[in-house]
C-alpha cells in the first residue's frame, strides 16, 4: 500500500468509526428519552405522510411484522398513535397520530437515522446514488446479507 492508499484508508476508518459512535450515542439518548430511533422515525414519517397501515410503516423502517408491530404498540401505549381498522379493508389496521404524537414528531431533537432519513431525501439523484453506491461496499466487505 502506498503512502495516499493509507491515508485514504485510515480516513475511510476514521468516518466509519465517527459515524458508528455518533450513531451509538444518538440511540442512547433517544433510550433516555424513552424513545427508540425508530420510534422518532415512524413519528415523523406519520408527521408527513398522514395515517399509515402498519405495512407501510413496516415498509418504511425496513423491519419486520413482529418488530412493527411491537414498536407501534409501545407507542400505542405512550399515547402517540392510535390504531383502527381501515374502513375500506378491515383486515388493515391505520396508525395515525394523536396531538401528543404531533407535539412528540415535531419537537424531538433530529440525530442518528431519523436525522439521516430527512437529510438523504434532499440529495441529488447522482450524490444518492454514490452514497447507495459506497453502503453496497461497505455491506460487501462487511459480508452483510443485504436481507439481514
Amino acid at each position: 500500500m502506498g503512502a495516499k492508499t493509507i491515508a485514504s484508508y485510515q480516513e475511510t476508518i476514521q468516518s466509519f468509526l465517527t459515524v458508528y459512535r455518533y450513531l451509538r450515542q444518538y440511540g442512547r439518548k433517544m433510550r433516555g428519552e424513552g424513545l427508540s430511533g425508530r420510534a422518532v422515525s415512524i413519528l415523523r414519517y406519520l408527521l408527513d405522510a398522514g395515517p399509515l397501515t402498519i405495512s407501510q410503516c413496516r415498509d418504511y423502517l425496513y423491519i419486520n411484522d413482529s418488530s412493527t408491530s411491537e414498536l407501534i404498540s409501545n407507542l400505542e401505549r405512550d399515547g402517540y398513535v392510535t390504531r383502527s381498522r381501515s374502513q375500506t379493508d378491515s383486515r388493515s389496521v391505520i396508525v395515525a397520530l394523536t396531538p401528543d404524537g404531533v407535539t412528540m414528531a415535531n419537537s424531538v431533537v433530529l440525530g442518528g437515522i431519523p436525522l439521516l432519513r430527512e437529510k438523504l431525501k434532499s440529495l441529488s439523484p447522482e450524490k444518492l446514488g454514490c452514497i447507495h453506491q459506497a453502503m453496497r461496499e461497505i455491506q460487501a466487505a462487511l459480508e452483510v446479507d443485504k436481507d439481514a
